[in-house]
């Protein structure tokens, strides 16, 4: 396998978050029954006459904008002629000669940067269904929902690499507010072109690998592409240029068609669309507004926040996650302790409640704000509150809505730092346990949690776990 390279690049399809689709003021909605968003314009009805969306032109600048492209100050759409049953028109309304943006990249990191060639405005397909019987259903929802269609070049040379890209473009539209990219829901959708050649060698062809609706599919499917690729080379065999489906439970490709090629589509300028104009100031306002995306508060959080890599990762898994971090960090003023309890035991405490449907799982629906969960850090940091303590108050705080304060007095939750109730626990704990006693003495410091258990089982966890360690040891040197 060392002997051969791996050219890999990227077709990434991502719905846009608009109310309604991209030439016609029918909603943009998951879900809904078949063929009940659907009217003349995006059914290609005879006369019917497209609209631009303005807002789906807006978030696909700003998806430009985020990914360092060059935005073109003059676009236009073409038809792109096919034919299939999830095709009203028989045609698709894209972007050929003149896209809106090009250029612009993601760093994947380990110093390789993958450049993209293009972005490009289009309308999506409807969604042909051949699941239910003999006969192949169309439902016209999703024919003609904004698209914007991202394409790299082939700077990628490993599935993990593959693997890396889409997770940070997710990240950035994400963050920018361009989609919510789930990929369940076929809101972004990913087309990946593979070859393999010996080192030193030409490009071998490359292969299109179709229907990847996951990260994970992506990068099983490179890697069997890869190696089926090599098989055939090494058998004698050449590889043909085609476009073939992933089948996830087996783990392996089929061939689906053989590849079209740029002329077969036959495009030509679409007549009833006027070109785009975009200025250099409106480039500019849509810059200002963007929040500071992942990579940059990534670095951000380390270098000055002095957070893990592991944690600032968690903590830009999402922008709603990231600001309520930030805000909860500034109110108590404790960065670490703050990613600790947003990164670990808020989201922990949030998936567990989304599970039994006690809570909403929205970061933004929570009846926990960032300035509460700063209070409650300040609590612990205080020493009113030991951390098993502090652990249901949070979820005291989530099902209730009250704050900190006011659960700790009717929960009975204030940690217990008297010395003599903690000695007198402690006392009856090391009742009885004679060889966790001699454990102890003869070094082993791991024996202490025989007698830390029934302390804090005894105290309701709220003995000051520091102090019943400290107790524990005096007593075992003063008395056993």
């Amino acid at each position: 396998m060392s002997a051969w390279e791996t050219i890999i690049g990227l077709e990434v399809h991502c719905q846009l978050k608009t109310r309604t689709k991209l030439f016609c003021g029918c909603r943009n909605e998951f879900g809904a029954p078949p063929n009940s968003h659907t009217c003349p314009v995006c059914t290609g009805q005879p006369g019917a006459l497209p609209v631009l969306n303005e807002e789906a032109l807006a978030l696909a600048l700003r998806a430009a904008v985020a990914l360092g492209c060059d935005v073109a100050p003059r676009s236009k759409f073409d038809r792109k002629n096919y034919f299939y049953c999830d095709l009203p028109k028989g045609y698709q309304v894209s972007q050929y000669d003149e896209p809106y943006c090009t250029g612009g990249g993601i760093d994947v990191g380990e110093g390789r940067f993958v450049r993209l060639t293009r972005i490009h405005l289009e309308e999506d397909a409807g969604k042909a269904i051949h699941d239910r019987g003999d006969s192949t259903l169309v439902d016209l929802n999703r024919a003609g929902v904004p698209l914007i269609e991202s394409v790299t070049e082939a700077d990628m040379r490993s599935a993990d690499e593959a693997y890396a890209y889409l997770t940070a473009i997710k990240e950035i539209f994400r963050f920018a507010g361009v989609s919510d990219c789930d990929m369940e829901k076929g809101s972004l959708r990913c087309d990946v072109n593979v070859s393999v050649h010996r080192e030193g060698e030409p490009w071998g062809t490359k292969v299109e690998l179709k229907n990847l609706n996951s990260f994970r599919n992506v990068r099983d499917a490179i890697e069997h592409e890869v190696e089926r690729q090599i098989d055939v080379i090494e058998s004698g065999g050449e590889v043909v240029q085609e476009t073939r489906l992933f089948d996830a439970e087996r783990g392996t490709t089929r061939t689906m068609r053989s590849k079209e090629d740029e002329h077969d589509y036959r495009y030509f300028p679409e007549p009833d669309l006027p070109p785009v104009y975009v200025d250099a100031e409106t480039v500019a306002a849509i810059r200002a507004s963007l929040p500071e995306l992942p990579a940059a508060r990534r670095a951000r959080y380390v270098a000055e926040l002095g957070l893990s890599e592991y944690d600032a990762g968690v903590l830009t898994s999402a922008l709603d996650v990231a600001d309520f971090f930030e805000v909860t960090a500034s109110a108590c003023g404790d960065p670490k302790a703050a990613a600790n309890w947003v990164a670990n035991d808020l989201m922990a405490a949030l998936g567990e409640a989304d599970a039994s449907g006690s809570a909403p799982r929205d970061l933004g629906t929570l009846r926990v704000r960032p300035e509460g969960l700063a209070e409650l850090i300040g609590l612990v940091a205080k020493g009113t509150l030991n951390v098993a303590a502090a652990r249901k108050c949070l979820r005291a705080m989530l099902e209730t809505g009250k704050d900190a304060a006011t659960l700790v007095s009717e929960m009975g939750l204030e940690q217990v730092s008297d010395t003599g109730e903690v000695e007198r626990w402690v006392r009856d704990a090391l009742a009885g346990q004679e060889k966790a006693v001699a454990d102890i003495k003869a070094g082993n410091t791991k024996a202490i949690g025989a007698i830390i258990g029934p302390v804090m089982k005894a105290s309701g966890g709220r003995a000051n776990p520091g102090l019943v360690r400290e107790t524990v040891l005096r007593l075992v040197a003063e008395e056993h």
